[in-house]
């Protein structure tokens, strides 16, 4: 059988993508077309006519450039391995990019933006942490006022910008209900340290909870509370405890999900490693207030609600504070002393010895763990047990400021310092 083809000779041009049907016969050069007349009646460009009279299309998917390639170097340079800075999470980048280089855009592009980028997406691959499957447990929450969960986050290196390297440890007080928490930073994680920063937490919140949930940590437990026995809570915090009306419930050792709402929590403080290198200590601090107050200020995901807005209503359940009077033995207090022409700080009617440096300059000063502390603006220069003795040295700084005072003369300076110490009775160590 022989069917019959119908063959249209005529052409319509209406549209530019009807121009393809015109190729073949200027290929074979058996039309001439005026293309300025064309894009005449299309109302289009002489070029773009040409355009289409050669084959182009125009692609369904429109491929536009991101305004994250703007940042193409500066991510590149921040996920380098020579860079000491240090992002566990694509979160984390966002938010730094964001506060210290205007990048503007939601999370959500952004970590799509990083997984199209194989370079990328190779460092967030090989730092992820590793997460054991745990048994799945049931969610609980408690009601308004009934319970704070408390942390530590320890142990964590960061290196300041002067190069050195610290130990830091963040101490976390979040309220379960309205998950509004309080973060403080600090050098020890010592009792002392602990009642104070609980005391703040305390205040700010407005109030104490009926209960602290808390791990087994030295400073709260003096035996472990485990599948088998409850433990044993240090008498001085029971009393400390006892003092602000709340009731201690350790966890299970081994069990950190109990904990849950403080534990997720901290993994936000990675980003702390973020600013690695790039700090001091003052500024190390300022950014964990920022970084809580930020926390505080914006939608909580497991709640859907705004934790300092809920705690207005989770205030009126909490317990009152304690008199100032039981409040201030639990406070570390600081106060400020003028360093004398002797490098001598005042305290308490005691002088205690200090660098020679700081002459003239005024310390704060701090006491805990039966211990003065002495500052000059968050460099610690000076640390003495704390003593009845009008005149507290220390063997170095004494010998510091006798070079001073000696530096014209020739003797042994050393033996010298150390007759003086011993004509004035202080305490010095021995070689």
């Amino acid at each position: 059988m022989i069917y019959a083809q119908k063959i249209h000779t005529d052409f319509q041009i209406k549209t530019l993508k009807d121009l393809i049907k015109l190729k073949p016969f200027l290929e074979d050069g058996t039309l001439k077309v005026n293309k300025s007349q064309i894009a005449r009646e299309l109302g289009k460009d002489r070029r773009t006519v040409d355009k289409y009279l050669t084959g182009y299309e125009k692609p369904a998917i429109r491929h536009k450039g991101s305004p994250i390639d703007d940042y193409y170097e500066i991510i590149r340079e921040l996920l380098s391995d020579e860079n000491q800075q240090i992002f566990y999470y694509k979160r984390v980048l966002w938010q730094f990019l964001k506060d210290n280089h205007q990048l503007c855009c939601a999370q959500s592009s952004f970590r799509r933006y990083i997984s199209r980028h194989p370079e990328f997406q190779q460092y967030f691959d090989r730092r992820k942490k590793n997460f054991n499957h745990k048994k799945s447990h049931m969610r609980f929450e408690t009601s308004l006022g009934q319970q704070a969960q408390l942390d530590w986050k320890e142990s964590i290196k960061f290196t300041l910008k002067s190069g050195e390297m610290i130990d830091i440890n963040i101490f976390v007080l979040i309220l379960s209900a309205s998950r509004f928490r309080k973060y403080h930073l600090s050098l020890t994680k010592s009792q002392d340290i602990l009642f104070s920063f609980m005391d703040d937490a305390f205040e700010t919140f407005g109030g104490v909870p009926r209960e602290v949930l808390t791990d087994n940590m030295k400073t709260v437990m003096d035996e472990p509370r485990t599948q088998y026995s409850k433990g044993k809570i240090n008498m001085r915090f029971q009393q400390f405890a006892s003092d602000y009306g709340f009731t201690v419930k350790p966890c299970i050792a081994g069990r950190p999900q109990t904990k849950a709402k403080v534990e997720a929590p901290m993994k936000l403080l990675d980003e702390i490693y973020a600013y690695n290198g790039l700090l001091d200590y003052r500024e190390l601090n300022e950014l964990i207030q920022r970084l809580n107050e930020r926390i505080n200020h914006q939608v909580h995901p497991g709640t859907g609600r705004i934790p300092i807005m809920y705690l207005r209503k989770e205030r009126t359940h909490l317990l009152p504070l304690p008199k100032d009077t039981i409040r201030k033995s639990y406070q570390l207090i600081t106060t400020t002393s003028k360093v004398n022409p002797s490098s001598m700080v005042t305290y308490h009617s005691c002088q205690y010895f200090v660098p020679p440096e700081y002459i003239g300059k005024i310390l704060s000063l701090q006491v805990y763990d039966n211990y003065l502390h002495v500052y000059y603006n968050t460099t610690m220069v000076a640390m003495h047990a704390i003593s009845s003795k009008k005149l507290n040295y220390l063997e170095q700084h004494y010998i510091a400021i006798s070079r001073l005072t000696l530096k014209s003369r020739n003797c042994d300076i050393n033996a010298v310092a150390r007759q003086n110490l011993k004509q004035i009775g202080a305490l010095f160590q021995n070689e």
